[in-house]
C-alpha cells in the first residue's frame, strides 16, 4: 500500500518528518497556516494545503480543519510532530473515526499520560521511584501535605506543562496564595485547575529515556539524554548520554522507563522523564512525553537509529527492525536550540526577516532547521529557528566542536540566542557537567543584577 502522510505541524519538525517520509517513499501533504506558505517545509512537501489563519487556534490547533484537509488530499496517516495536537486524545480519536492512522500512542495512553497525577500513580504501581508528593482538597490538607513533604515544595499543574501552573513555595506563609494562583493559571492555560505538590530538589539533573514500541509487543530504550540546561522550564541545551550518572543509577533509569512502557502497552516514540537528585543519588519519575521530542537528534547521533522513520513504521503496524541487544551507544552528542530571542532582554522574542544565514559546514555537525536567507520569521509561534547538533567520540570533544560551530554561525536580521549558547558551553559548570536544572536561571539572574 502506498502511504500518504499528512504533516500537521510546522518549522523544523515538519521538515524532519517530510525528509523521513521521502526516505520511506511515502507521499507527503503539509498543512500550513496562511503565515507559513513560504516555509522550507512548504517547499519540500509533495503538496501543501492551507488549513487556516496565522494564529494556532485557527490552524494548527483546529482538529476538524486538519482532519478534513488530510481526508480531502487522500492521506492515510497524520503525523502531529510535537506540540499543537500531538498529545490530544480527542485528536487521536478523531483520526481513528475518520480512518486515519494517528502517528502516536493510543488515545487511552495519551489520556493516562496527560494527567500527571494518573501517570504518577501508574509509575508507583510498577515500582518506579517517584518524589514525595501528592494532592489535597482543602487548604488545611494542603498545608499538612506540604509539612509532611518538607519545604521547599513545588506546586505543579496536573495537566499541561511549560512552567505554567508551576510555583515554588519556600514556607507555609506563601502556600495558600501560591496554590490558588497555580490552580488559576492551570485552569486558564489547560482548562483544568488541578494541581499537586512535589518535593523541590535544588541540586537536580533532568534526565530522560527514549523509548520505542510497536504493535507486536516489542519495547526498547535507546539510552538517556540530559536536559538540565533550562530557562524557566524551557530546555536550551541537551546532550546524550548523561555522563554524570553512576552506572547503577543508569540501569535503574532504563528499567524504570521500560516498566512504564510495558504497563502502557506503548506504541511509537515516547520519552520517560526523571529528576536525578545529585546529593541523594536518587531518581524520581516526572512524566512521559508521548511524542517525538525536540531533542531527539542527540539520541539519533549516538545510536544511529532514525527515530522518526521508526515512529512512522511502528504507527503503520510494522514490527521493530531491531532488539535491545542491537542498540549500542557511541560517543557523545550535544544539541543547542538556536532561537529568535534576545539574551540581553530576558530572551524576548525577536521576529523579523533573516537577511543572512550561514551555518558552519564543518564535519561532525547536523543542523535541523526551516530557515533560509530571506525568510520572514513570524511572531505567532515558538521562537525556535534551528537545532545545531554536534557529535564527537567524547563529551569534551563534542563541546569543542559545538563551540566552533556556534562561533562560525552567521545570522543577521534578527536577534538570536547564539551569544548565550556560546556562553553556556564555555562556562566551567557546563564543561565539568555539574549543571542542575536551576543553574541557567541563576546565571541569567546574576547577569541582570550585576
Amino acid at each position: 500500500m502506498k502511504h500518504r502522510i499528512f504533516v500537521a505541524n510546522r518549522g523544523e519538525i515538519a521538515v524532519r518528518i517530510i525528509e523521513a517520509c521521502d526516505r520511506l517513499g511515502y507521499d507527503t501533504v503539509l498543512g500550513v497556516s496562511s503565515a507559513d506558505k513560504d516555509t522550507l517545509g512548504a517547499r519540500r512537501a509533495g503538496r501543501v494545503v492551507t488549513i487556516g489563519g496565522p494564529r494556532p487556534a485557527d490552524s494548527y490547533l483546529n482538529m476538524n480543519a486538519v482532519v478534513q484537509a488530510a481526508i480531502s488530499t487522500g492521506c492515510t496517516a497524520i503525523h502531529p510532530g510535537y506540540g499543537f495536537l500531538s498529545e490530544r486524545p480527542a485528536f487521536a480519536e478523531l483520526c481513528a473515526e475518520n480512518g486515519l492512522t494517528f502517528v502516536g500512542p493510543s488515545p487511552e495512553a495519551l489520556r493516562a499520560l496527560g494527567d500527571k497525577l494518573t501517570a504518577r500513580r501508574l509509575a508507583e504501581s510498577v515500582d518506579v521511584p517517584v518524589s514525595a508528593g501528592g494532592t489535597a482538597q482543602t487548604a488545611n490538607e494542603v498545608q499538612q501535605l506540604a509539612e509532611r513533604i518538607g519545604y521547599p515544595v513545588l506546586i505543579k499543574a496536573a495537566h499541561g506543562g511549560g512552567g505554567r501552573g508551576m510555583k515554588l513555595v519556600e514556607s507555609t506563609t506563601e502556600l495558600a496564595e501560591a496554590w490558588q494562583l497555580a490552580s488559576s493559571e492551570a485552569e486558564a492555560s489547560f482548562g483544568d485547575g488541578t494541581v499537586f505538590l512535589e518535593r523541590f530538589v535544588q541540586d537536580a539533573k533532568h534526565v530522560e529515556v527514549q523509548i520505542l514500541g510497536d504493535r507486536h509487543g516489542h519495547r526498547v530504550h535507546l539510552g538517556e539524554r540530559e536536559c538540565s540546561v533550562q530557562y524557566r522550564y524551557q530546555k536550551v541545551v541537551e546532550e546524550a548520554p548523561c555522563t554524570a550518572l553512576p552506572e547503577a543509577t543508569r540501569a535503574l533509569l532504563y528499567q524504570s522507563a521500560l516498566r512504564i512502557a510495558e504497563a502502557l502497552d506503548y506504541v511509537g516514540l515516547g520519552t520517560v522523564e526523571f529528576l536525578y537528585d545529585v546529593q541523594r543519588d536518587s531518581l524520581a519519575f516526572l512524566e512521559v512525553n508521548p511524542r517525538v521530542q525536540v531533542e531527539h537528534p542527540v539520541t539519533e547521533a549516538i545510536t544511529g537509529v532514525d527515530l522518526v522513520r521508526e515512529q512512522l513504521l511502528a504507527a503503520l503496524g510494522e514490527p521493530l527492525s531491531f532488539t535491545q541487544s542491537d542498540i549500542t551507544l557511541t560517543g557523545n552528542a550535544i544539541e543547542c536550540r538556536i532561537t529568535a530571542q534576545d539574551p540581553e532582554n530576558d530572551l524576548r522574542p525577536s521576529p523579523g526577516t533573516v537577511t543572512r544565514w550561514r551555518p558552519s559546514a564543518a564535519g561532525g555537525l547536523r543542523l535541523d532547521t526551516h530557515i533560509y536567507e530571506g525568510y520572514r520569521f513570524p511572531p505567532f509561534y515558538d521562537a525556535l529557528m534551528a537545532k545545531q547538533i554536534a557529535w564527537a567520540p567524547d563529551r569534551a570533544a563534542a563541546i569543542e566542536r559545538m563551540e566552533q560551530a556556534l562561533a562560525a554561525f552567521e545570522i543577521e536580521g534578527v536577534t538570536t540566542s547564539l551569544p548565550l549558547l556560546s556562553r553556556i558551553l564555555a562556562h566551567p559548570v557546563f564543561q565539568h557537567n555539574t549543571v542542575t536544572t536551576h543553574w541557567l536561571n541563576e546565571l541569567l539572574t546574576e547577569k541582570v543584577n550585576s
